[in-house]
């Protein structure tokens, strides 16, 4: 099994203390940022392999704020900092799932047919 700084490499996203839980707490939310934006790039080239794998990213990094945010709080700019990031992760989501919509429904549509053509 691959270590989590070699598959954050792979993807593309920058090695920083902060993914290793020794920087400061906004760190792990400007990681989230920085791997939900390339999440949203993949999905605009409808690499959805790709989607997905950043999506493995997001959670491993969300367990990791979670963590530090038992721990530390953050000063007054940090917050306002982190509000700016969690508007950016929501407009990113929503262009995500605007661009994969298609994609589901095409899926949907194939089970559908394979399962039609399984029935009769």
């Amino acid at each position: 099994m691959q270590s989590r700084a070699r598959l954050l490499s792979r993807l593309g996203l920058r090695i920083s203390k902060g993914l290793e839980m020794s920087n400061s707490l906004i760190e792990c939310y400007r990681s989230i940022e920085e791997s939900s934006s390339k999440m949203l790039s993949a999905a605009q080239q409808e690499d959805w392999a790709r989607v997905e794998q950043f999506e493995g990213v997001c959670a491993v990094l969300i367990g990791q704020l979670r963590e530090r945010a038992r721990s530390e709080e953050l000063e007054l700019e940090d917050r306002r900092e982190k509000c700016r990031i969690m508007q950016r992760i929501l407009i990113n989501d929503a262009q995500i799932r605007d661009l994969a919509e298609p994609w589901i429904m095409q899926m949907e549509q194939l089970g559908q047919t394979i399962m039609h053509r399984t029935l009769h």
